[in-house]
């Protein structure tokens, strides 16, 4: 089993780190792809993974920068000769989120005026994906290769849209993506004893009180002593801290918006050196920062 971290940043725009998505890949050729955040399917082909191989995509919930690259894989997975059709699996609402987009939505002149060409007429399946949405936790998918459970997380409302952790299973081996959450006694039990544990790391504890005093954006994040106690709970072998909120990108348009989330003076690089010694205060396993293109081999 292989892992490729694809986006590693949260929701602000960075050239330095795309948007949540991480391809799972067993056996070489089958491949699972959780999360499809912008610049997805760009790093797949970084990845030197062809992304028209990639059938299997899981949404833990549809904050855009979880989901936003979507439309461009499905309709640029066509255009490359796509010759299975996509499974997607994602909360309630992601039916109307995929309908939204593609032949009777946004991109619907772009389908059609494409769908004129008999190549393209030949593979129309490629942009009809299989919908499921998942009502609750446990197996949501076995294809005989790989199993993948998921989790209902703490995020957002319930009511506005469920947030889902999932676990890839194969070969013996196992990970764990925690996707956008608190942190959860429920998560120690759903990564016991996994091989990588992908946690939510966003804010660092000063920057999610001075977010709390200025009542900026949600808090329902994980800080990274949390993400520590939870692998260590969970005896998890490694930890990949992640959804770094994108204060190691030194441009001035970045730092610019990231004012309104930390508390002067604390953005900078080197805060990616107190990320790790928060969480080695409270797990002793391999820690490991996320980067986009980081590969991980299990």
């Amino acid at each position: 089993m292989k892992v490729t971290i694809l986006g590693s940043g949260a929701a602000l725009p960075d050239p330095k780190r795309m948007h949540s998505a991480f391809l799972i890949t067993v056996d070489q050729d089958h491949h699972y792809l959780l999360d499809c955040g912008h610049g997805a399917t760009h790093r797949i082909v970084e990845a030197n993974v062809d992304p028209a191989m990639v059938n299997n995509i899981f949404l833990s919930h549809l904050h855009h920068d979880h989901c936003s690259d979507y439309p461009y894989f499905v309709i640029s997975t066509w255009m490359c000769n796509r010759d299975t059709q996509i499974k997607l699996f994602g909360p309630k609402g992601t039916r109307d989120f995929s309908e939204g987009l593609l032949e009777n939505g946004a991109f619907k002149v772009d389908i059609e005026a494409r769908s004129a060409y008999p190549k393209r007429q030949s593979n129309m399946f490629a942009i009809r994906p299989e919908i499921t949405e998942i009502e609750e936790g446990g197996l949501i998918f076995d294809d005989g290769v790989a199993k993948v459970y998921a989790l209902p997380v703490d995020h957002i409302p319930p009511e506005t849209c469920v947030c889902f952790a999932f676990k890839v299973e194969a070969n013996g081996k196992s990970v764990v993506f925690s996707s956008d959450t608190t942190a959860l006694d429920s998560m120690v039990d759903f990564a016991k004893g996994v091989d990588v544990l992908i946690h939510d790391t966003t804010f660092p504890q000063e920057a999610m009180d001075y977010r709390k005093e200025l009542g900026v954006g949600t808090f329902s994040h994980s800080t990274p002593r949390e993400a520590g106690r939870i692998a260590q709970r969970a005896g998890a072998k490694r930890l990949v801290a992640n959804h770094i909120v994108h204060y190691d990108n030194p441009s001035p348009v970045v730092q610019k918006y990231l004012k309104s989330h930390f508390p002067p003076g604390m953005i900078g690089a080197e805060l990616l050196d107190s990320v790790s010694e928060d969480i080695k205060s409270e797990y002793d396993g391999h820690v490991l920062l996320a980067h986009d293109l980081m590969r991980i081999d299990i």
